[in-house]
């Protein structure tokens, strides 16, 4: 199914680092991995970065992702936190890839999972660096990544995500893992600009997260909702759609369109989706 978003120059908030080349395309990939997160993302240049990978049970889903979208090598990784339905499957795709850079935020777990990843990246000799509010870096010369959140240290490892916007032109998107309403919270407080054309809606849909307040500072004109199809939380949230769809949001989900792909040429969007 294609669905063309177009969006005037207008609506659409501040620019990345140099303007876009015409035809240059960045792609935003919402990976289906069922009841969990992943998003890959590829510059206009090539450059790549991967933000979480699905649970341990989706390693070779991410493998065979890797192949169908020609990636040969990661220039930068995420894993938001140590949840398993984030970081399960990015051990096996770091085992079998080249990896530049990996960022995590200053959190532990004594899961198998966890233990399993910080493995992988130790035999690539990677060091991690991390993940926190206030780092930034352009991942090319025309794509920004600015880090918004953790904001602090929270005993609720959902809070600990790292919150991550990407900037190309005109466009953005805002990819906020399980950040849940304290974390929200400090991004307000903090003065970041929040605003996107693209939400990742926090915690796959949870009423732990996209509080009105924050929604409403985003003020995004599409919203993605990682979530496996049946899944025992109930997720998406009935509250959470019902806020997306009153604040006017067009909302694309993973257990009812599979795979979603969101292409910017810089000034407007276009989506397609799986199913």
């Amino acid at each position: 199914m294609f669905i063309v978003a177009g969006c005037s120059l207008g609506d659409l908030p501040g620019a990345g680092t140099t303007d876009p080349v015409d035809g240059q395309k960045l792609k935003v990939y919402f990976l289906d991995v069922g009841q969990g997160a992943s998003q890959l993302l590829v510059t206009p240049s090539g450059k790549t970065m991967l933000i979480d990978a699905g649970n341990n049970d989706k390693e070779q889903v991410m493998l065979d992702y890797m192949k169908t979208y020609h990636i040969e090598k990661l220039d930068v990784v995420i894993g938001t936190h140590p949840d398993a339905d984030h970081i399960g499957g990015l051990d096996k795709v770091i085992d079998h890839l080249p990896v530049s850079a990996i960022y995590m935020p200053k959190v532990q777990s004594n899961t198998k999972t966890f233990e399993s990843l910080l493995q992988s990246i130790k035999n690539k000799g990677l060091k991690v660096k991390t993940a926190k509010a206030g780092l930034s870096f352009d991942l090319d010369d025309q794509v920004h990544v600015d880090m918004l959140a953790p904001n602090g240290t929270y005993e609720n490892t959902n809070n600990m995500s790292a919150v991550v916007k990407v900037t190309y032109g005109h466009t953005s998107f805002l990819l906020t893992g399980d950040a849940e309403s304290e974390s929200e919270k400090d991004m307000l407080a903090s003065g970041a600009d929040l605003h996107a054309d693209v939400l990742l809606v926090g915690h796959h849909g949870s009423n732990s997260s996209t509080t009105l307040k924050f929604l409403k500072q985003v003020q995004p004109k599409y919203a993605v909702i990682q979530v496996g199809k049946g899944n025992t939380y109930g997720h998406p949230k009935s509250a959470v759609l019902n806020r997306l769809q009153k604040q006017g949001v067009e909302v694309y989900r993973n257990d009812q369109q599979g795979t979603i792909t969101i292409t910017s040429d810089g000034k407007s969007l276009h989506i397609v989706t799986e199913r």
